[in-house]
């Protein structure tokens, strides 16, 4: 198996989260939607218990859910302890602490185990990475990738980069990325080549601004749609 669950640093996100980062209203939550990178965040597992329509894609869908509680449990008091020291780049003032927003994360953690062996049967959960994804052309009206493009700029190309957005806007109709910043909290230097890139491919992309910020300054989000 070529994916690596010790890799992994699971750390998954809340459905609130996820609505502030992408500034989703209810018209958004009601299309079909593809979350790239999602991990064992709870958005999928809130939202299809509302009724909504959603595949989450990710490599670490290759695992039982024994398998992703086990690296979850093995992890998690050292991210809580690194949230703690990283303290004065984050915005743990909307959390209250950095262990108020360790048990925020494993609600959502829980509700997304809890929910994942259904997932899979159903097909909500699939065993799949950018660049390449198992879906049609236009198969979603909403793409969503979070904390995945633009953060890791150090260890993902550019190219890799373009590849993976384009192959976002082949497979919705409108895409939505967040954060911008990479790691250490700079504007991701592969931002204004994607952006060229897809004005090239003739895509519009805004930069918005959100009402999430956890890392501080990065509170933008990437919305692209074909050009009209």
């Amino acid at each position: 198996m070529g994916f690596n669950l010790q890799n992994v640093v699971p750390w998954g996100r809340s459905f609130d989260e996820y609505c502030a980062m992408f500034t989703l209203s209810e018209l958004d939550l009601q299309k079909s939607i593809v979350g790239v990178g999602d991990g064992p965040a709870s958005f999928n597992a809130v939202l299809t218990g509302q009724g909504g329509q959603i595949i989450s894609a990710d490599p670490v869908y290759a695992f039982n859910s024994k398998q992703i509680r086990q690296r979850i449990d093995a992890l998690f008091n050292d991210m809580v302890k690194q949230v703690a020291a990283n303290a004065d780049n984050l915005r743990l003032d909307k959390f209250g602490s950095a262990d108020a927003l360790g048990k925020i994360r494993m609600q959502a953690m829980n509700q997304f185990l809890q929910d994942f062996d259904k997932g899979k049967l159903q097909d909500r959960y699939l065993d799949s990475e950018l660049p390449a994804l198992p879906f049609d052309k236009g198969q979603f009206d909403l793409a969503l990738c979070s904390h995945l493009l633009f953060l890791y700029s150090e260890h993902l190309e550019l190219d890799f980069h373009i590849e993976a957005v384009l192959e976002l806007c082949r497979v919705a109709k409108e895409v939505r990325i967040f954060p911008l910043l990479d790691l250490s909290h700079r504007t991701s230097a592969h931002l204004e080549p994607v952006l060229q890139a897809l004005a090239q491919s003739d895509f519009i992309a805004n930069i918005e601004v959100v009402e999430y910020e956890f890392q501080i300054g990065a509170n933008q989000m990437l919305r692209i749609q074909p050009a009209k």
